[in-house]
């Protein structure tokens, strides 16, 4: 940049040639061209800008700002900035700390963030002709904050949604079972079926994988190659989907190895789900080749009133299990939350 500004065309600005430079600007100028630190000065009413090289990684791919006004080289954030440099040229400094700023420095406007300090430059006087401009950019550090904030409201939210669904697990299991000790197998089951979903949603990013989700709540209930069949188009799910899912997933399965299919030694499961282009989510368990059903349960359970009720409010739908003669049926209709778009 010192190479820059002795080369350019000063007469077409308010400055006039270098040679006839007061004594004052000169020599800030060699100053805020020693610095490492992002500087600019802006000099005389229309406040004509001369930077140092470490400035230009705050200007981006902007045009060349040397011997511009400043208010040209950042028009789109002049209605903003432009006050506190009338300010700073009225005498007044000003140091800033992480201010936001949309600004074009790429072809785009983008929120960035700015710590910066506008102080005035006196001539002998005592007169304000300029001000100087040092500035360290922090979007950085921001973008990280506000992701900090993010991750721990949701870490909060989780955490209750959590607790809601266990403490409702427990006491829907205590009043189900006939004995403890079937109470505590039935809470242990659920629970660790709960912590599989939640170890999926542990992974980076805001969405999980329906097949995913499928796999990793059907693992322990594999007894065979062929035995389960998994497939569907590509569906992301939003965290309490992916629980909700989890939960219907391990009641249905814990039903087939003691009751259906994959309580037979030929018996099969079919998991296939489809969304419409409308935006439907339909959901599908399907047993074959099981021990007929002779009977339609008379009474109603938590996993019923689960796989039935509470699961579908999650995705806004209904749901339905049919005991046909050949095999239990499920399926789950609904429309799935923005969060789960592909």
């Amino acid at each position: 940049m010192a190479e820059a500004i002795r080369t350019f065309d000063w007469w077409a600005t308010y400055l006039g040639p270098i040679e006839r430079w007061p004594l004052e600007l000169r020599t800030i100028v060699n100053l805020m061209l020693e610095s490492d630190f992002p500087k600019a000065i802006l000099w005389g009413p229309s406040l004509i800008t001369l930077h140092n090289d470490a400035f230009l990684t705050i200007l981006g791919n902007k045009a060349p700002a040397l011997g511009k006004p400043f208010s040209e080289v950042w028009t789109e954030a002049w209605p903003v900035i432009g006050p506190i440099a009338e300010r700073a040229f009225a005498g007044e400094s000003t140091f800033i700390e992480n201010f936001p700023l949309a600004i074009d420095r790429s072809g785009a406007v983008e929120e960035a963030f700015f710590t910066f300090c506008y102080s005035p430059i006196r001539n002998d006087e005592g007169s304000v002709v300029g001000i100087m401009d040092t500035v360290v950019e922090t979007t950085t550090a921001m973008r990280a904050h506000q992701a900090e904030t993010v991750l721990r409201r949701e870490l909060v939210h989780r955490v209750k949604n959590i607790m809601a669904v266990m403490g409702a697990v427990v006491s829907a299991s205590l009043r189900q079972a006939e004995t403890l000790e079937q109470a505590q197998s039935s809470i242990t089951a659920r629970i660790e079926a709960l912590s599989r979903a939640q170890g999926l949603l542990a992974q980076p990013g805001e969405h999980t994988d329906l097949e995913t989700v499928i796999e990793a709540a059907l693992a322990p209930f594999r007894q065979g190659l062929g035995r389960v069949t998994v497939g569907g188009p590509p569906v992301r799910l939003a965290a309490q989907e992916a629980v909700a899912i989890s939960l219907a997933l391990y009641e249905l399965a814990t039903n087939a190895a003691k009751y259906g299919a994959l309580s037979a030694e030929n018996g099969q499961v079919s998991v296939a789900w489809e969304r419409s282009e409308a935006g439907q989510f339909v959901f599908r368990w399907t047993e074959t080749d099981g021990p007929p059903i002779l009977t339609h349960p008379s009474r109603k359970g938590f996993g019923t009133r689960l796989t039935n009720r509470i699961v579908p409010a999650y995705f806004n739908g209904q749901a339905d299990t049919i005991f046909a003669p050949d095999g239990l049926r499920y399926e789950l209709k609904g429309t799935q939350s923005p969060l789960s778009k592909e």
